[in-house]
């Protein structure tokens, strides 16, 4: 019988782990609200509220190890604190029952606003909004009994992704041949981890019982800028390079008194108004894997998307 590896939650990472397990040959048990995720003969997709503990006895039985994906219903600290940090205890405490590890994919938040690179050493005590969820969560999950792995990213590149930096809202306009709408300074130096790298990253922590209990950074290649990344996707694609437009903090602050969702994005807005590196080099070492090259990213997440924007056959 196959290792059976569940993951709860079906957005860009959990459908990526579920394709690069069940390609290794694992039986994957996706938990979803909807029982949606991609089709595969190994991948079980089952409809479960794992935030219910009634929902979820019993559905990680046999399981080589847990990966937990799953977001709040909006991008808000209030979302965020209501929903998440029962969703994760619940997840725990079903995971001890089961004696299974539980994966975490993590971001940067709970480090607030950090001088130079973003080290695993550099303190994780945010205590603002969203970031202090996050903190939260981290605390939570090393006071556990249950064995836990936080892996950490960027900003997310890669198949799947919409809702990032560098997701639909470059992607769309670049392909399409429209304006593009940026966030912050264009040309300081920000980190994007490839989805499929943050996924293996998981499953080698899950696989190795040493990296248990840890918190690590998953393979990110060296930053570039955004402008670096606008005219690579455009390089990539085959098209001219798009004219492009950034809307700056101040710009975000003011939009942000009449918009909900422009006030949780500028309260983020730090990561967009100077250099944001992630430093993966010491994870990197000790999960004995390398970031796909930035370029080999942006080829194929463009690939990703112009698949998405063709008419569908009639």
């Amino acid at each position: 019988m196959p290792e059976l590896h569940v993951i709860t939650g079906a957005g860009p990472i959990g459908a990526t782990l579920a394709e690069q397990l069940a390609s290794a040959g694992k039986q994957v048990r996706l938990l979803t609200r909807s029982g949606s995720g991609p089709e595969h003969e190994l991948i079980e997709r089952r409809a479960v509220n794992v935030a219910l503990p009634e929902q979820l006895s019993g559905q990680f039985d046999r399981a080589t190890a847990v990966y937990h994906c799953l977001g709040a219903s909006r991008y808000a600290a209030k979302e965020w604190q209501a929903e998440l940090p029962p969703a994760e205890q619940a997840v725990m405490d079903e995971a001890g029952k089961a004696n299974t590890v539980v994966v975490f994919a993590e971001n940067l938040y709970s480090y607030g606003k950090v001088e130079g690179p973003i080290t695993e050493t550099a303190p994780r005590n945010a205590d603002f909004g969203k970031p202090a969820v996050r903190t939260q969560l981290v605390r939570a999950r090393a006071a556990h009994a249950t064995p836990t792995v936080s892996v950490a990213a960027s900003d997310f590149l890669g198949p799947y992704v919409r809702a990032s930096v560098a997701g639909e809202q470059l992607f769309t306009p670049i392909l399409t041949g429209k304006k593009v709408q940026a966030l912050g300074k264009l040309d300081l130096p920000h980190s994007f981890t490839y989805i499929p790298d943050l996924a293996a990253a998981m499953i080698r922590a899950a696989a190795e019982q040493s990296l248990w209990d840890t918190f690590l950074h998953a393979p990110t290649a060296p930053p570039i800028t955004q402008r670096q990344l606008i005219d690579s996707i455009a390089t990539a694609a085959g098209v001219a390079a798009p004219k492009v437009s950034a809307a700056p903090v101040a710009l975000m602050r003011l939009m942000g008194l009449f918009s909900g969702q422009m006030r949780e994005l500028t309260e983020m807005s730090y990561q967009v108004a100077g250099p944001f590196i992630l430093d993966s080099s010491d994870s990197q070492q000790r999960l004995d894997l390398r970031p796909t090259p930035i370029d080999e990213s942006i080829t194929a997440t463009v690939a990703w998307w112009k698949a998405q924007l063709s008419p569908s056959p009639s």
